[in-house]
């Protein structure tokens, strides 16, 4: 399946399993498949909300750093991206 680079994660907050992810390129909606993919991460999804400030989004545009729950941990710096079928 094709996978187009979104962005990268910034930080990840394990208490909620949230993901702070900064938008580069492109944009990130819900329901969007996101793969998540790092050094030791290998993370494949689908996002079920997007948060800015607390603050649900549909889409997500580039250069925003928006929240989304994660079922693993990831870590600063794993590439993000949308996978299309």
């Amino acid at each position: 399946m094709p996978e187009t680079k979104v962005g990268h994660v910034k930080e990840y907050f394990a208490k909620v399993g949230v993901a702070g992810i900064v938008i580069t390129e492109g944009h990130l909606s819900v329901g969007d498949t996101i793969h998540i993919r790092g050094h030791t991460t290998d993370l494949t999804q689908s996002v079920d909300s997007i948060q800015l400030e607390h603050t649900p989004l549909q889409r997500a545009e580039p250069g925003q750093l928006v929240g989304i729950k994660v079922r693993d941990r990831v870590r600063p710096n794993d590439q993000v991206f949308t996978v299309t079928e």
